[in-house]
Order: structure tokens, then C-alpha cells, then sequence
């Protein structure tokens, strides 16, 4: 098995022979994951820079893990958003969590005409950190050293706009034509998929996209829910790509 990831801040994994792992991340290391001193770790702050290390010291909720190599990914090439609407109950988190896992870069929370849940004043601000927590967390059991940025949640003007900038545009649509398979992908720039509701997307959601030039396609015969298809989508690209492919 791969060794655990856990968060750190970037200037501390910048430089020097050791760092030290404390807070939250170090109580989780030591109090849930038991990590011990000789363990192996990564320390990662999420933006591609990691720490390959050794555990040296055990000191209460505090680690100290000595530094055996440093590396950085670079931000793809391809870069793979998804704008989720908002979904009843943990549906939500749900998709956040299975689109970390697959490997989306941007969860783009959207505001959707037939969202039953409103993010509105604390409510809003309180279910985006869920979401935000829902990614690390992900990234970290994924053992992602770049991790997912969730956004603040846009109405559907601000998804037009994200549409027009993007490269690629894309709204899941089960009464499309066009399969995902038959999407021609881009070696660059930024591939945006849409997806609806629960209740699916208004005919007037439905017009302004395709005005932005987002193309409709469905992902198969099945219809499936709003906390699974992003990350069903992003897989079916993703596997396009190279970056589902093994490194040498």
C-alpha cells in the first residue's frame, strides 16, 4: 500500500531536512492513522508540491518526519471542471467526493433553477465548507497531491460565462443525441462539464448553455443521479486522456 497523505502548509514543505506535522493533520496521523515513528508518509499542500518521508519523532499530537524527497506535479495540461447543482441531503458531498477520487480539478457548485436546496447567507457559506472538507478529505484517501478546488457556488449567468471562457463545453443531457464517447478532446485548455439537477435542467437553462456553446450529450442508456454522473463523465474523459495513463 501507498503511504497515507496528509495536508501541510507550502513553506514548510519547501525547504529543509525535516517537517514537523502538528494540528489537526498531526492528530489524525498520530490518533486515527497510528502512524509511528519509522512510518512512511506523504506530506502534501495540495497545489503539487509533496514530501516523500520517514517518521522520526512522536511527540503528543505533534510528528516530525524527516525529508527522503521532495517533488512537484505540474498543473495539467487538460484541465477538467465540473459544475454540480446543488443536491438534497449529502448527495452533494457525495458527488464532491467521487469527482476527487476520479480525478476532477474544479467542482463548480451551481444554483440551478430546479435545485431543491438553497445556499443562501451562513447556510450557503456553512454547506460550501462541507464541500471544501468533502474535497481534502477525498484527496488525501486518493492520494492526490493536487487537489481539488471547490469554488463558490454561481448562478446560471456565472455558468454561461464559465462556458464561454472554457475550451471545451459540455452539459449532460439524457435526452441528447451525441454520446461523451464521440467528444473530441483537446491536448489543453479546460473541458467544463454541466450537471443538472435532480429535477433536470429548465428549457430556459437549456437554451442559454447552448448559446454559450456547450453541446449536449448523455452518458449512456441509463439515467443516472446527480451525485454520481460528474463523476461517471469525468472518468469517461479522464480514460481519453493521458493522464489515465501509467507513468514510466
Amino acid at each position: 500500500m501507498t503511504a497515507p497523505v496528509f495536508l501541510a502548509p507550502t513553506d514548510a514543505l519547501a525547504s529543509g531536512s525535516s517537517v514537523v506535522l502538528d494540528g489537526a493533520e498531526g492528530h489524525h496521523a498520530v490518533r486515527v492513522r497510528r502512524i509511528q515513528v519509522g512510518g512512511a508518509v506523504v506530506l502534501a499542500d495540495g497545489l503539487g508540491l509533496s514530501v516523500e518521508g520517514l517518521v522520526s519523532a512522536v511527540d503528543g499530537d505533534r510528528l516530525v518526519v524527516t525529508v527522503v524527497a521532495r517533488h512537484h506535479e505540474p498543473a495539467p495540461e487538460l484541465h477538467l471542471t465540473v459544475v454540480q447543482a446543488l443536491a438534497k441531503g449529502d448527495r452533494g458531498e457525495r458527488a464532491v467526493e467521487l469527482m476527487t477520487e476520479v480525478g476532477v480539478d474544479t467542482v463548480v457548485p451551481w444554483r440551478a433553477a430546479h435545485c431543491v436546496v438553497r445556499w443562501e447567507a451562513e447556510r450557503g457559506e456553512r454547506a460550501l465548507h462541507r464541500w471544501q472538507r468533502t474535497a481534502a478529505e477525498a484527496g488525501k484517501q486518493a492520494r492526490r497531491t493536487r487537489g481539488v478546488v471547490v469554488t463558490p457556488a454561481m448562478s446560471t449567468a456565472e455558468v454561461v460565462s464559465a462556458i464561454e471562457a472554457a475550451t471545451v463545453g459540455l452539459v449532460l443531457d439524457e435526452t441528447a443525441r451525441r454520446s461523451i464517447t464521440e467528444v473530441e478532446l483537446p491536448t489543453a485548455g479546460e473541458v467544463l462539464v454541466v450537471v443538472g439537477p435532480e429535477g433536470g435542467l429548465s428549457d430556459d437553462e437549456r437554451s442559454q448553455l447552448a448559446a454559450a456553446g456547450a453541446r449536449a450529450v448523455r452518458l449512456g442508456p441509463t439515467v443516472l443521479r446527480t451525485s454520481t454522473a460528474g463523476a461517471v463523465a469525468a472518468a469517461v474523459l479522464l480514460a481519453a486522456t493521458p493522464r489515465w495513463r501509467p507513468t514510466a
